[in-house]
């Protein structure tokens, strides 16, 4: 009986180095530290549980960031058809066919804003290269039931989207403003702006720009400075905001319109630009070529990888083998005490009693 209990014991031992020796092959590893040290920590409802052993945390194997249910890849496959067009339910059905899995419009909602903060947040960084022809425009668009105005600016060289503003007015104030975010973001003034006949862009650009920039009065199917660039563009983004959840309030909706303005310059290839993006021939070099990338982004992994190092300096640097190196003692001389024979001792003691 004994040994019958043996063989089971090592039976099941046997079996946990082979599935520790296929988890090392698979390359599992902590989603928080990377580690490779971990266990299985149990099953609950039929899902396997791990805890990591270097930084004490437990995690499931989902293929999924910390403290989030569903893999990356459904993720960053919703984020593309968001921006695509596609409605929250049809995206709801193509996961479940996918991926087996039914995401609730809310979670969906929270994947767009939550990794859109993220690719804003990545693209504030960069200063476009951009030609010295600009075309704005403007048109309505529906939010919370209202019409409001939306206003671009467009380079006509790159097709780099540089400036939105979504106002109530398209007044000298609201198209200055966006003059000025462009001249921001652009780093430089242009030599020509390309509008239609609204009268307030000519107060506009000489309010911004000066007598740097002239401003040319054009319209669509024109043989010369055609405004038929931000003219397809305002089609594709009122096809893209009918069916796309979240332009209820002016502040969703502004951000949603910043993550689109990523979308376009940053994501999409341009067919007309050589199935390149905006952002490339803008000279700009975006560390993220899809949305996939932008979602794992936000993994532990990659941000501590990412931290900068801090400096170090000369007085804390130190040899490569002066860990191995154990530190010398100063050899201290040792002084002899002589030694006192027998004789002089009794000398000594019979001197200091003739003294007395």
């Amino acid at each position: 009986m004994a040994e019958k209990v043996n063989l089971v014991k090592a039976a099941k031992v046997l079996e946990d180095i082979i599935q520790m020796r296929i988890d090392m092959e698979t390359g599992r590893c902590c989603k928080f530290c990377g580690s490779m040290n971990i266990v299985r920590n149990g099953t609950r409802r039929g899902t396997q549980y791990w805890l990591c052993r270097n930084c004490g945390r437990g995690f499931v194997d989902n293929k999924a960031l910390p403290k989030m249910r569903y893999p990356v890849e459904a993720i960053a496959s919703a984020l593309y058809q968001y921006y695509a067009g596609l409605s929250l339910n049809d995206i709801r059905g193509y996961i479940d066919q996918q991926y087996n899995i039914r995401p609730s419009d809310s979670a969906i909602y929270g994947w767009v804003t939550r990794f859109t903060k993220t690719a804003i947040a990545e693209a504030q960084k960069y200063t476009p290269k951009v030609g010295d022809t600009w075309v704005a425009d403007e048109t309505v668009i529906k939010v919370g039931g209202k019409n409001l105005w939306l206003i671009d600016i467009i380079d006509q060289e790159t097709r780099y989207l540089i400036a939105t503003r979504l106002s109530e007015t398209r007044s000298k104030k609201d198209i200055a403003l966006l003059m000025r975010k462009a001249y921001l973001k652009a780093g430089k003034a242009p030599k020509r702006i390309l509008t239609d006949g609204l009268k307030a862009y000519p107060d506009a650009v000489d309010l911004v720009f000066g007598s740097e920039t002239r401003h040319i009065v054009s319209k669509p199917f024109v043989e010369v400075d055609s405004t038929n660039v931000i003219e397809r563009f305002q089609g594709t983004i009122k096809d893209r905001t009918k069916v796309m959840r979240g332009f209820k309030r002016p502040d969703t909706a502004l951000l949603i319109l910043e993550g689109w303005l990523v979308y376009y310059n940053y994501l999409r290839p341009h067919e007309s630009l050589g199935d390149k993006t905006p952002a490339r021939i803008a000279g700009i070099n975006f560390p993220y070529q899809n949305w996939l990338d932008i979602v794992k982004s936000q993994s532990p992994l990659v941000i501590e990888s990412e931290k900068p190092k801090p400096p170090v300096s000369p007085s804390n640097l130190k040899s490569p083998t002066s860990s191995h190196i154990k530190p010398q003692k100063k050899k201290q001389k040792r002084v002899k005490k002589a030694k006192i024979l027998p004789q002089v001792k009794t000398l000594n003691t019979t001197i200091q009693r003739t003294r007395l």
